[in-house]
């Protein structure tokens, strides 16, 4: 992704790069793939994010990358149970009473909309995180910061939808709680090609780093390498 040159320079000068991570140690790292759902992902339902989809082959590649390297990956997936009492004055004001009921319908366990895209290459050591609100790792949302803490994490990849809604709101909650956070460019997606980009470059500007897929990868040092050195 090329950023606008004030962008660049005023990184530049805060940090001394634009990019400050040469490689990640894989054994302390997570792909967290924020609600990749067919609620958000699939055409016809209410939520659904066109470029979602698209995004898919990208989100396998890293996934698969991270977990030969030795990482973990991590879904997350909300939950409309409860969501409407954790977001009460949210949903009462800003949704209609008819958009409120399709969400908490389609995000039902049950429903069709709360399962992960199908054609996601979900495999059985991953991890699966429920969510009740926007940002999986702000308080009383999920245990996803429990989780990773119990698994040694340091560095969070975020991949998933929308870029400037849940997985935004994930990482700037992920950098606060002292993560080393990296927004994967081609594994997010937004509504409109402008906030996919401006949320990216709020996000160099602020809060940490933005790679593809390719970047991360050439990053990515394996698990086992870095036992043997320490050994």
């Amino acid at each position: 992704m090329e950023f606008p040159q004030w962008i660049v320079d005023r990184v530049t000068s805060r940090q001394g790069s634009l990019h400050p991570y040469d490689s990640f140690d894989a054994g302390k790292l997570a792909f967290v793939v924020v609600d990749m759902q067919n609620h958000f992902v699939l055409p016809g339902f209410p939520a659904a994010v066109p470029s979602a989809a698209a995004t898919i082959p990208a989100i396998n590649r890293l996934a698969a990358a991270v977990r030969e390297a030795g990482g973990k990956v991590v879904w997350i997936q909300t939950t409309s149970v409860n969501s409407d009492v954790h977001l009460s004055l949210h949903y009462s004001e800003t949704y209609t009473p008819e958009r409120k009921q399709k969400r908490m319908e389609s995000l039902d366990p049950a429903a069709r909309g709360y399962a992960l895209h199908s054609e996601l290459d979900v495999q059985p050591g991953d991890e699966h995180v429920v969510k009740l609100c926007y940002s999986a790792m702000v308080q009383g949302s999920s245990e996803l910061n429990q989780l990773l803490r119990k698994l040694g994490i340091e560095t969070v990849l975020i991949g998933g939808t929308a870029t400037n809604v849940c997985c935004d709101s994930t990482g700037r909650d992920a950098m606060m709680q002292n993560y080393r956070v990296v927004m994967v460019e081609d594994a997010l997606s937004a509504f409109t090609p402008d906030e996919h980009i401006w949320a990216l470059n709020n996000w160099m500007l602020v809060f940490g780093d933005v790679l593809s897929v390719d970047d991360v990868a050439r990053r990515l040092v394996p698990a086992r390498e870095n036992v043997a050195a320490a050994a």
